[in-house]
């Protein structure tokens, strides 16, 4: 018999995911309409009665059919990760790892593998808003010859818990309360923040949340950590530590707190929307995946346990090596089926990736599994299209519920004479996994290494790392969060356990919430890492999005040339005007408007270019200009004027107008434009 090992298949062509789902894609529009099984539907407007206004009949099956269906249609929700989007792509393999893991899609430069990612948040319902300050994560589910390898990120570097078995607790006390539901989407309540005051290992990573950090600009330009340790392993079975990041190739970039509240009833799907659209427009969202190793030996020389989640493994002294590159290039056909579907494991791994005694990774080992099986109702949901490896998979597994596989063997069962004993384990030099084989060696207990309880110290260099404007934000998000905790206890609580992270922004926040300045001061540390800052993260204005407020009359030459650019950078323009329709330059020039004052916003964009110009109702149209610019410069968005469109802000005694470019009387107001752009925001602007 062939006994071929994966390790030696054929490589994977990064379009046989896409060509694999295709056997399951239909095609509905001009087909007849049929039942279920397949008899065509001569009636779908009417139920079936005796007589055209009497009861209905049980025989109504076609009825019951479409009925059951629908009242059936939605699967239980993600208790957590519940509001989130997908998309495909692949990851190309920069450099052969063999010296540390013998992983098949990492031994070769240029190979590429397939895969599907989803984005989501953590704390909201399938039906809150996507731009809450919560942590987000960032599933991608890699389809190699040798099974699916899952990566589950999430957006800061560590987690709120050190020990999966604290895992319900904080999911407890940080979602809406069981009384009443509320809030949504929001950790702004008593019991979250009862929670932190009293678990001090979760001050860390709230931290983070309450930072920038918290309240992305884009999926496009998430950074996301493994939080967990994981190991390779190469071929000569030494292992190494490692932890996972992806690097946005277009930055880390975040919104204001009252921007992301303002979204979250202009476009409660603002982070979906915009990745789809950038994919749509070809601007495909690209990360680099980097890996910071430790050997085995130096598990022990930091000043911070490797194995904690709640602790980050600095880069200035674990360097992550960029090891490849994830594009997103196809958008999903189907929500249901390949985002609410799909379903993630970090037990899913191939040979060359094991784990490490990390307390959390170790509990996520287990609770994945079955809480997939719980919310898609079978232990068959590895059958469905956007889980399915394509890999072959064998084993003596049948039946459950909608299982899809018919399997023909006679026996189902290991050691069997029957089928030749198969199928058959392979062993481990022909591509079998096999388990690090590291020593396990103590006495049985629940309890945490001291190593662990230093929950002070890199909160303290984390303060320390971010810039004058983070720290403001950082404050004001507390201060608001905390604003809507009604025990004074627990405000009185919280800002007692602040202190111990830096003292002049626990007595700010706790004069911004009403309670007694703390007692104590913050741990004697000094150290501080750039890389934890965004104010040094990449800044480009390739992607950002321009609103062009225009009216008829415009200057031609000038707003196309200036459009010509915008999009020669990759700048995403819409044009927006007070109806639908066109506009109409002065020497006859037409350009269509996608928007309209009424359904869009400033908030939608990253920047404006004020054009002005003539209408109907010219106060009305001279208002909506004005409103858009006010609400933007009181952002910090960089904003070009036109010539026609210097009436609409004048430099004064109380702005300096930064991060304001205009065009009269400037040949390069173009290119000085594009770089304003790529500036996100001027912190300076008076």
């Amino acid at each position: 018999m062939d006994k071929k090992s994966s390790r030696n298949q054929k490589p994977i062509n990064p379009d046989v995911k896409q060509e694999q789902l295709d056997q399951y894609r239909v095609q509905n529009s001009g087909k007849p309409m049929t039942t279920q099984e397949g008899k065509k539907r001569s009636q779908d407007q009417d139920q079936l009665k005796a007589g055209v206004r009497g009861p209905t009949l049980r025989q109504d099956y076609e009825f019951f059919e479409k009925m059951s269906h629908f009242v059936h249609e939605e699967i239980p929700e993600r208790v957590v990760h519940a509001r989130g989007y997908s998309a495909h792509g692949e990851f190309e393999c920069y450099q052969s790892m063999r010296h540390v893991t013998k992983a098949g899609f990492l031994q070769e430069a240029g190979k590429k593998t397939p895969l599907t990612v989803r984005f989501s948040t953590v704390q909201g319902a399938k039906g809150s808003y996507d731009t809450a300050r919560d942590l987000r994560c960032k599933g991608v589910k890699l389809y190699t010859e040798e099974g699916n390898v899952d990566l589950t990120t999430i957006a800061m570097p560590v987690l709120i818990n050190q020990d999966a078995m604290k895992f319900p607790d904080v999911m407890h006390a940080y979602q809406a309360k069981q009384a009443d539901d509320i809030p949504t989407a929001s950790g702004a309540h008593d019991r979250f923040w009862d929670y932190v005051a009293n678990n001090d290992e979760a001050l860390h990573m709230v931290l983070w949340i309450m930072s920038d950090r918290g309240i992305i600009r884009s999926y496009r330009m998430m950074e996301s950590w493994s939080i967990n340790t994981y190991l390779f392993v190469n071929e000569h079975d030494v292992a190494t530590f490692v932890r996972y990041v992806w690097k946005p190739i277009l930055g880390v970039h975040s919104l204001l707190q009252d921007e992301a509240l303002k979204l979250g009833g202009i476009d409660p799907d603002f982070h979906r929307r915009d990745l789809r659209e950038a994919i749509d427009n070809g601007a495909y969202p690209e990360y680099e995946l980097g890996v910071q190793l430790i050997p085995m030996e130096d598990e022990f020389i930091y000043d911070f346990d490797i194995l904690d989640p709640s602790k980050f493994w600095p880069e200035e002294l674990i360097p992550p090596q960029m090891i490849g590159k994830l594009t997103l290039n196809r958008n999903i056909d189907n929500y249901f089926t390949e985002s609410e579907q799909v379903a993630f494991n970090p037990a899913n791994v191939v040979p060359g990736i094991d784990f490490s005694n990390d307390p959390v990774l170790q509990g996520r080992l287990l609770a994945y599994r079955d809480t997939q099986q719980h919310r898609l109702g079978s232990a068959n949901y590895v059958e469905l299209p956007i889980n399915q490896p394509l890999c072959p998979f064998h084993n003596n597994q049948r039946r459950g519920f909608m299982r899809q596989r018919i399997d023909i063997d006679k026996v189902n069962y290991h050691q069997n004479s029957l089928a030749g004993n198969t199928p058959y384990t392979v062993p481990p030099e022909e591509g079998g996994y096999k388990d690090y084989p590291g020593k396990v060696d103590g006495y049985k207990i629940r309890a945490r290494s001291d190593s662990f309880k230093d929950y002070f110290s890199q909160p303290r260099i984390f303060w320390n790392s971010l810039n004058p404007v983070e720290k403001q934000h950082t404050i004001e998000a507390l201060s608001y969060q905390l604003g809507s905790v009604k025990s004074e206890s627990v405000r009185q609580q919280v800002v007692d356990i602040l202190v111990n992270v830096d003292t002049e922004m626990a007595y700010m926040v706790a004069d911004n919430i009403g309670v007694n300045p703390p007692s104590g001061s913050h741990v004697p540390i000094s150290i501080s890492y750039p890389s934890l800052s965004q104010a040094n993260t990449p800044k480009y204005a390739y992607t950002q999005k321009v609103g062009v407020l225009i009216g008829d009359g415009f200057y031609s030459n000038e707003v196309i040339n200036a459009l010509n650019i915008l999009q020669h950078y990759g700048v995403f323009i819409v044009i927006i005007s007070d109806k639908l329709g066109t506009v109409t330059g002065n020497d006859g020039s037409v350009l269509n408007v996608d928007k309209t004052f009424l359904t869009s916003s400033p908030y939608l964009v990253d920047s404006l270019y004020v054009v002005g110009g003539s209408s109907k109702n010219q106060g009305k149209f001279n208002q909506d200009i004005t409103n858009f610019v006010q609400n933007a410069y009181a952002h910090y968005k960089p904003i070009g004027i036109a010539s026609t469109g210097q009436s609409f802000i004048q430099p004064t005694q109380n702005n300096n107008l930064a991060g304001v470019i205009f065009s009269i009387d400037n040949p390069n107001f173009g290119e000085e434009f594009v770089s304003a752009i790529a500036q996100h925001r001027f912190w300076d602007r008076i």
